[in-house]
């Protein structure tokens, strides 16, 4: 089991807008589930040239709730993420596999000699 590690008080008071990738200066470390989920939310969102307010409405959650899964913010319930994935026309194996192409390249950084764990992968879908 990988070791837990206190975050520092400026990262704990401020979340990271930048959840695909790890905080800055700390390579070694990988994103958690929801902010990997936050960015490819917010990603695939954005591609489909939609607001905040027009998924949300789909998805039947709040627009700020919704910014907040984006954000990394919000643990959301696996009814949630179905519920946002469907608004986008998504399959849960579908942004499940999005996130893990995401996190490919933080993981390669993170270790990367280090061999791919699949167990993770089943435990997010």
């Amino acid at each position: 089991m990988p070791e837990l590690v206190p975050l520092p008080p400026s990262v704990a008071e401020k979340p990271n807008t930048s959840p695909a990738t790890p905080p800055r200066g700390r390579p070694d470390r990988e994103p958690l589930w929801r902010q990997a989920l936050g960015h490819c939310l917010r990603r695939l969102r954005h591609e489909r040239g939609e607001t905040l307010v027009e998924t949300a409405d789909r998805a039947g959650v709040s627009p700020q709730y919704l910014s907040e899964m984006e954000r990394g913010i919000k643990e959301p319930s696996s009814e949630m993420i179905a519920a946002v994935a469907g608004a986008l026309d998504l399959t849960l194996v579908d942004l499940t596999s999005a996130i893990a192409e995401d996190l490919r390249p933080v993981q390669a950084a993170a270790r990367p000699s280090a061999p791919v764990c699949r167990t993770a992968y089943a435990l997010a879908a």
